[in-house]
């Protein structure tokens, strides 16, 4: 087990995380850390318990927008596969009826 000294707004906070996650705790933290960071140039000086509202709503829009764009995509490809089925049924129906015409030439 790790610990990650990561900085919130000025403030020294030590996370524990499994050794093989150091880097991302410390990527995740400069990120949150810039979001607060505009937050507060945006509202200005808030409490630290405010900030962290803020942060989570903020953090919880983009999983939301994530999650939303991920849904859309799903039912496109969902769509793409349905559309895909749709034509190689088509296909299969145009080659019978080929083959039913090649027969009926045969036989003439």
């Amino acid at each position: 087990m790790a610990d990650v000294n990561i900085t919130i707004n000025g403030r020294l906070y030590d996370i524990a995380c499994d050794d093989a996650d150091v880097a991302r705790v410390h990527d995740l933290g400069r990120d949150v850390d810039e979001l607060a960071q505009r937050l507060l140039a945006s509202v200005g000086n808030v409490s630290d318990s405010r900030l962290l509202v803020m942060v989570a709503l903020q953090l919880a829009d983009e999983l939301a927008e994530a999650r939303e764009a991920l849904r859309q995509a799903a039912g496109s490809v969902t769509a793409a596969a349905d559309g895909d089925r749709r034509l190689a049924l088509g296909i299969d129906l145009l080659a019978r009826r080929i083959e039913g015409i090649a027969d009926r030439l045969e036989r003439a």
